[in-house]
């Protein structure tokens, strides 16, 4: 069986984070291991207290996992400090970690900040470089470029943009700001676009963590970056269009959608 590491905070509520990443992963058919950065006490409507870990027992939570069950993929989340992402990037290139897909959480689509420009600026030359897709959101593909989003065009061009400067391939998720749900995928030689029917859901806790870990389980079992997207965008396509209500705000969707590792259509 392939293997997936998620290197991520946890969701007390089950929603997002490294909760969302392990059902995500074991529904697409690989076995899901997990680097906790922090722990969080929230649920559908907020997070209300973070405890972050050390950076010294993150690197003992990594060397263990490496030393014993290599993960053919790793997916990472949010990550809120410095200290932390660069013992992640010193222990994925120690272990020449493969098929890395990094969510680059920096902002939220409110346009909030969700982390600190010095862990923003150790983000990206530390771990970008390393991964082989990046999925930002149109706030974060702006933080990544320095430039407006606004159009296809201009998606088009930041998605170009970002690889140049960064080296890694990436994933652009339009959401409704731009193209409703459509996502563009630039890999250095081509772009795909990857289109998505909008689905009035307003349970949409821990969609990125959802897509992230899909495409990273597709990359564990050998697919191709265009395939492995696809196959996320149906995943998370399904489970959306569940709707599936567990709580009083925008409630968890990450449930088994796919079984025997085949996914929805």
């Amino acid at each position: 069986m392939r293997t997936a590491l998620t290197i991520a905070g946890s969701d007390s509520s089950g929603g997002a984070g490294i909760q969302a990443d392990i059902k995500t992963m074991t529904a697409n058919g690989v076995y899901a291991m997990s680097a906790i950065t922090a722990l969080t006490a929230q649920n559908t409507t907020g997070v209300t207290g973070i405890m972050e870990v050390t950076p010294d027992f993150l690197k003992e939570q990594l060397d263990c996992i490496f030393t014993d069950i290599r993960p053919d993929a790793v997916k990472t989340g949010m990550v809120s400090s410095s200290a932390l992402i660069e013992v992640i990037a010193e222990r994925l290139r120690f272990y020449k970690a493969e098929n890395i897909v990094v969510d680059p959480v920096m902002v939220a689509t409110s346009g909030a900040r969700l982390i600190s420009e010095d862990a923003i600026d150790t983000l990206k030359k530390e771990l970008l470089p390393l991964a082989a897709v990046i999925t930002p959101n149109i706030p974060e593909s702006e933080e990544l470029s320095g430039r407006r989003v606004s159009t296809k065009e201009e998606m088009e061009a930041v998605a170009r943009e970002i690889y140049e400067k960064y080296g890694c391939g990436v994933l652009c998720k339009g959401g409704h700001s731009i193209n409703d749900a459509n996502d563009l995928l630039y890999d250095g030689k081509e772009l795909t676009w990857f289109k998505g029917k909008r689905i009035n859901n307003p349970n949409t806790h821990g969609t990125g963590c959802t897509l992230s870990s899909a495409i990273a389980s597709g990359l564990a079992k050998g697919y191709d970056l265009p395939t492995s997207v696809r196959n996320a965008k149906n995943y998370i396509s399904g489970a959306l269009a569940a709707m599936l209500d567990l709580g009083k705000g925008s409630g968890p969707l990450n449930h088994a959608f796919a079984i025997n590792g085949e996914y929805p259509d």
